[in-house]
C-alpha cells in the first residue's frame, strides 16, 4: 500500500472526523473508500466518452436486438417445483 498525504480545510477535516465517528471507522478508511469511489466514477465517465466517440457497429446492435427477444421457452411453470 502507498501512503498519500494532502491538506484539507479545517472544516472538511472536522466533517471527516464526525463521519468517521458516526460510522465507527478511522479517517484513513473513509478517505480510501472516497478515493476508490471517485476513481470508479472517473473511469465510468471516461468509458462513456469512449462509447460516444465509437458508437456500436451494426453487428453489435444486432446482438442487442437478439437479447430483446426474451427467453426461448416459457419456464414459469417450474417456479413452484411441483409440476
Amino acid at each position: 500500500m502507498t501512503m498519500l498525504s494532502f491538506r484539507v480545510d479545517a472544516q472538511e477535516s472536522a466533517a471527516l472526523d464526525a463521519w468517521a465517528e458516526l460510522y465507527h471507522r478511522d479517517r484513513s478508511a473513509l478517505l480510501r473508500q472516497a478515493l476508490h469511489q471517485y476513481l470508479i466514477r472517473l473511469r465510468a465517465e471516461h468509458d462513456i466518452q469512449a462509447w460516444e466517440r465509437t458508437p456500436l457497429t451494426d453487428g453489435e446492435r444486432t446482438l442487442a436486438e437478439i437479447a430483446d427477444w426474451g427467453p426461448a421457452e416459457d419456464w414459469s411453470d417450474w417456479l413452484d417445483g411441483t409440476r
